[in-house]
């Protein structure tokens, strides 16, 4: 599927590119950015959310590499939760390619709503998330179940699933952020992975404008890389649940002026 846009607006989408990786890499949530962006230029919503996720698959595997050193600890955290984040993440795409385009239109302002109160309290779920009582871990079938739901939602949307999957992982079992960080970033590139396969064989992907977002995509998480001690994450995370709430409130009144015409 291609997308005939100007050269001004592939433009615009290489730097969506550029900010969303760079926003994922230092405080979560970019999609928040990428998503609203292509819909904005006229892409199909449902294509839009299928390009955006394949676009940010580069950047995902560039973190969760970056983490490889950490697997060993971990896999006590990464092996039990394979099975129900591969089923989850295909159901949820599968989902998606069998949504109806006008269904999925009427569900974008919840879905960006869902994103954006994740991230205004990401710091509140992370510090709960560590301050529960040693020894008091979710059983291993809940955290599976949990674990199947949250990767239904990264395969349907994805927007903040990291958020909720580093809020799981501290349930589960005594780690460091750094070790849940790399079992959420192997598992998140695993859930767009698996739901990128089902998108592009069923023909969802703008190929010409995904390639230009995830060109973008690579070149953000390189520059949040070197460059992402000088941000300030707590600002940038604002930035985005403000504008997550704005994108909400505007493509509310967007589906009640279409269903009011």
């Amino acid at each position: 599927m291609s997308e005939p846009l100007s050269a001004w607006a592939y433009t615009v989408v290489f730097g969506a590119g550029v900010l969303s990786s760079a926003m994922n890499a230092v405080a979560g949530g970019g999609s928040l950015i990428s998503f609203p962006i292509l819909v904005g230029l006229g892409v199909p919503p449902v294509v839009a959310n299928a390009t955006n996720a394949v676009a940010q698959v580069p950047g995902q595997a560039a973190s969760a590499f970056g983490f490889w050193n950490l697997l060993p600890a971990t896999r006590g955290l990464f092996l039990p939760l394979l099975i129900p984040t591969v089923a989850g993440s295909f159901l949820g795409g599968w989902l998606l390619t069998r949504t109806d385009p006008t269904w999925f239109d009427h569900l974008v302002p919840l879905l960006i709503l869902v994103a954006s109160l994740l991230l205004l309290f990401q710091p509140q779920i992370k510090q709960w998330s560590q301050k529960r009582r040693p020894g008091s871990g979710l059983r291993r079938g809940t955290s599976a179940l949990l674990q199947g739901l949250i990767s239904l939602y990264g395969g349907y949307f994805g927007a903040g699933m990291g958020i909720m999957m580093l809020a799981l992982l501290g349930l589960m079992m005594e780690a460091n952020l750094h070790e849940l960080n790399a079992v959420k970033n192997w598992l998140g590139l695993l859930i767009n992975l698996v739901a990128g396969v089902l998108f592009v064989s069923s023909g969802l992907v703008g190929f010409s404008v995904g390639l230009v977002l995830t060109a973008g995509c690579i070149l953000g998480g390189f520059v949040a890389a070197r460059f992402s001690q000088r941000l300030n994450p707590d600002r940038l995370r604002r930035a985005v649940v403000v504008l997550g709430f704005a994108l909400t409130v505007g493509y509310f009144v967007q589906n009640v002026l279409r269903w009011s015409a």
